[in-house]
């Protein structure tokens, strides 16, 4: 019994401490000088963020595992140099076999492999996979593993997906190494996931946001980076931009509010474990006092986090209050991550719109100012609606007693979900 007790003080101890560390320090209230279809916008929003613009990439988003598994993998066989790949997620199963089978069979024809996996994230994957690769030569990262005498490490994850092949071709999005990516979201068992497949310069900035972690896997690292060829054809103008834990708000952090700030006409979110905080709230007010028309697609009931999506539902009222829509993608999972401002800028990449994104977890997102990417994007949200609930005010006020004390309970945790 004491030690049940014991065990239980610890662990109280250590959700306290974690609450505290992950607590705002402060709210950020943002507004932008230029709107997201000025012709200066690019170049301000990448000064603020402390982000390198490069111009001449190709983008082709890809919808579900049917389209993102086949061209990941056919990358990683046609690699001739090198390959840099991270994820967050590398659990057992078909797909797991399909990427070990690629990776260890470009390692044996000579290619140099990188990879970088979460130590929290991909502990389910085997250690069979693992022995295979480092026998074929593949340099592997595990990314702070954690000890039971530095539990606090268990708070900071790589949750970025990098994938770079010879310097050429780069993929990031929200899809990792697992069988409930396959398909078409055809079931609630098969996700619904976007990741982008990318050509020209900014490869270059996607594989040196590899490296970043890379560097921090006790060996010796000599970092490769290539200069690959602007897309004559291209219209963007775009940016990678990185956050990892900080003391303050990120880059990344800033990215969304700044791009929030800068939206006059229309924002369009999709985001799972979407967690607002008192920034992101006032970004969010301001923007409607601005005439503002903001929606937001996120994870319905059928999620892989049920308390995380209680503490989502928190804030659900006062958003709707605000005149803020609000759509739970029914299908199944809803896991894609896409921000699109004034029909003009996307972004997209790893992070969720929450706190563990913006602030503790390593993520890494790609800013576009493209119509034409943005118009691919408002597509496809388009097309979720039409299998998604719209909440209603009135009605979602009607919701169970019960629902609305999980609510509240669970949003005292919102910090380090």
């Amino acid at each position: 019994m004491r030690i049940a007790l014991r065990i239980l003080v610890v662990a109280v101890i250590v959700v306290a401490t974690g609450l505290a560390i992950a607590q705002d320090q402060e709210t950020l209230e943002l507004r932008s000088a230029v709107a997201a279809t000025d012709p200066g916008a690019a170049d301000y929003l990448a000064a603020l963020v402390a982000a390198s613009l490069v111009t001449g990439n190709d983008y082709d988003v890809l919808v579900n595992g049917d389209r993102v598994f086949p061209a990941m993998l056919q990358a990683i066989d046609g690699a001739r140099e090198r390959v840099s790949f991270e994820t967050y997620v590398y659990e057992k199963g078909r797909v797991a076999n399909q990427f070990t089978d690629a990776l260890e069979r470009a390692a044996r024809r000579g290619v140099d492999v990188r990879l970088i996996v979460d130590a929290v994230g991909a502990s389910q994957m085997e250690d069979g996979h693992l022995d295979r690769l480092r026998a074929a030569g593949c340099h592997i990262v595990d990314f702070n593993p954690t000890h039971w005498y530095g539990l606090e490490e268990l708070n900071y994850r790589t949750h970025r997906k990098i994938l770079v092949v010879d310097g050429e071709v780069g993929f990031t999005g929200g899809v990792g190494v697992a069988d409930f990516w396959l398909g078409d979201a055809q079931d609630s068992t098969h996700w619904r996931d976007t990741h982008v497949r990318m050509r020209g310069p900014i490869v270059r900035l996607l594989e040196a946001a590899f490296y970043e972690n890379f560097i921090e896997g006790e060996m010796t690292v000599t970092p490769t980076l290539s200069d690959a060829p602007p897309i004559e054809s291209a219209d963007d103008r775009s940016m990678v931009v990185r956050s990892a834990p900080a003391g303050g708000a990120t880059d990344l952090k800033r990215l969304y509010l700044l791009s929030i700030a800068m939206a006059r006409r229309s924002i369009e979110i999709t985001s799972p474990y979407f967690l607002t905080d008192e920034s992101s709230m006032w970004a969010f007010a301001d923007a409607i006092q601005r005439g503002v028309k903001v929606r937001l697609l996120v994870e319905s009931d059928i999620t892989d986090q049920k308390v995380v999506k209680y503490a989502s539902r928190q804030a659900y009222e006062a958003l709707l209050e605000k005149g803020i829509e609000i759509f739970e993608y029914s299908p199944t999972m809803m896991h894609a991550k896409a921000v699109v401002v004034d029909g003009v800028l996307s972004i997209f990449g790893s992070a969720n719109f929450d706190n563990r994104s913006l602030e503790l977890n390593d993520e890494l997102n790609v800013a576009v100012f493209s119509p034409a990417l943005a118009a691919r994007f408002l597509g496809d949200f388009e097309q979720d609606l039409k299998v998604s609930r719209r909440l209603e005010l009135d009605e979602w006020r009607r919701r169970p007693r019960l629902q609305q004390v999980e609510e509240r309970f669970w949003s005292y945790f919102g910090e380090v979900f």
